[in-house]
């Protein structure tokens, strides 16, 4: 019997956070998923070091590739250290992956990083959304709201 899936993730030590995606992007959904990592790489994430501010991930021959993360070489690897910024595969159930590459296909959405995280049982695992693109008018309207709702907050505590 399959495990079931919560919709709230484990996050116990979060490494890394894309806080710039839920400006830019509409985020529909949210998937957690594996990444395939070498020696040197996990150590470098349990160091803290890494950034997924610029990147984003593509499906490639039924695959998907995390491009553009930057996971700096760790200090103490020698000969068998890494490249930082090469693709890393991430680890999805094949019915989420075709799931991906329909609606970037069809749909024109984008698969983008929301934050890289260690979970309960110290699996790195990334978050990933199904995220559509906003235009200059949509993020104006973010901003606006955003500071409209900070503004209530300041109101509300002046007045107590």
């Amino acid at each position: 019997m399959a495990r079931p899936h919560h919709p709230e993730f484990d996050k116990k030590k979060v490494v890394a956070e894309n806080r710039r995606a839920r400006f830019d992007y509409y985020v529909e959904e949210v998937f957690e998923a594996g990444i395939a990592l070498t020696g040197t790489e996990v150590k470098s994430l349990r160091f803290g070091e890494g950034s997924i501010a610029e990147s984003y991930a593509e499906v490639k021959n039924g695959e998907i590739w995390l491009v553009n993360s930057n996971i700096p070489e760790f200090s103490h690897g020698n000969r068998y250290n890494h490249v930082p910024k090469r693709p890393r595969k991430l680890l999805l159930k094949e019915r989420e992956i075709a799931k991906f590459h329909g609606a970037v296909e069809r749909k024109g959405m984008t698969l983008v990083p929301l934050s890289v995280y260690f979970n309960s049982r110290g699996r790195a695992k990334v978050e990933l959304a199904l995220a559509k693109g906003k235009n200059a008018a949509d993020k104006r309207a973010t901003i606006k709201e955003r500071d409209w709702k900070r503004e209530q907050s300041r109101i509300m505590r002046d007045h107590q």
